[in-house]
Order: C-alpha cells, then sequence, then structure tokens
C-alpha cells in the first residue's frame, strides 16, 4: 500500500496547508505572482480565499481572480487595488484550511499526516519516524529520521509501504534488501 504526496505542505500550529508563496507584485492594479507549492496551481482559479502569512501578520484575503501564466499564478485579491497595498506581501505564503485543502484519492496522504509517523518494519522493529518526503520523477521517497544513524530513504512504492495507520501513529514496510546498506552509505 504505497502512498503518492499532495504537495499541500501543513503549517503544523494550525493545521493550514501551504499552496504558494507570494513572489513580486505584477502591474500597478494590485496583482501578486504566487509560485505555487500545490500539485494543482489550476485550483486557484477556483480558491475563493486564501490565508496570507508575511511573518508579521495573518489575513484572510478573498481571492477576486486567478491566472496561470507560465510556472506562476497571478492572484487579485479583493480590496487589494494598487502595487503600494500588495508590495509588503513579497515572500508570503498563502495556505488554506483542511477544509480547503485538494480532495485525496486512494492511498494519497498530505506529508503533514505523514509527518512524524513512527516507522517499523513488518517484523516490528521500530526504525525512526517520517521526517520529510523527497519527490523523484518515478515515485516519493520517505526520509526516515533515525536516532544517531544517518537517515534511512524508503521509496513510497507497494513492495515496500505495506501500510500507512494514521490512527495508530504508524507506517509498516517492508525493508528490501539493500535499503539499510544504501542508506548507510548516503550522507545525514
Amino acid at each position: 500500500m504505497a502512498a503518492s504526496l499532495q504537495t499541500e505542505r501543513l503549517f503544523i500550529m494550525e493545521d493550514l496547508f501551504q499552496i504558494g508563496a507570494v513572489t513580486s507584485t505584477h502591474g500597478l492594479r494590485g496583482e501578486v505572482k504566487v509560485y505555487p507549492t500545490t500539485d494543482d496551481p489550476a485550483r486557484y482559479q477556483k480558491l475563493k480565499e486564501v490565508i496570507l502569512d508575511n511573518g508579521k501578520e495573518r489575513l484572510t484575503l478573498k481571492i477576486e481572480h486567478a491566472r496561470l501564466f507560465k510556472q506562476m499564478v497571478i492572484v487579485k485579491f479583493a480590496g487589494l487595488n494598487h502595487i503600494n497595498e500588495v508590495e509588503k506581501y513579497k515572500g508570503a505564503r498563502l495556505y488554506v484550511t483542511r477544509e480547503n485543502a485538494l480532495e485525496l484519492g486512494e492511498d494519497e496522504y498530505y506529508f503533514a499526516d505523514l509527518a512524524g509517523l513512527s516507522v517499523e518494519t513488518q517484523e516490528g522493529q521500530v526504525l525512526g519516524t517520517v521526517k520529510d518526503i523527497l519527490q523523484t520523477g518515478a515515485n516519493d521517497v520517505y526520509v526516515i529520521d533515525r536516532e544517531k544513524q544517518k537517515d534511512l530513504l524508503i521509496p513510497a512504492i507497494k513492495d515496500c509501504v505495506k501500510q500507512i495507520d494514521l490512527e495508530a501513529g504508524r507506517m509498516v514496510i517492508c525493508l528490501l534488501p539493500g535499503l539499510l546498506e544504501a542508506s548507510e552509505g548516503g550522507a545525514k
């Protein structure tokens, strides 16, 4: 039971999922360029509101309109109609609540739900906890933090990930031959 990752990440303290970051202003009429950190940048065109956090303040902003532009999204927030009103939001992160997050398919999980899971083998040997997820072209790779040892890299494939039990806070894996040895040669 391997899992694919939705890249919306959790702002842990308040159960918010990051879906982008404001990179710059766009034009003079209050639009901003957003680097999307979601699997579906087109979702901005359907979103009604986002939570903006620039480190100094956190605001809920209504989206007036959004459009895709190259690898970015141009967003216009309602009520912010001039470049001077949005200039201070460069670098701010955009979040949605769990209720507004993308729906997941079968065997899909948010990073926030996997982070911190205890990882153990089918034989019950505890290996560590999930600390990150790497996205590769072929499949995601779970980074397992092991106390006083180098991180263990586990591919998110059915041959390896046998069970994810969010309620129990654990992931059960089949430690394929060579995985442990390959991680020993990597850097922490």
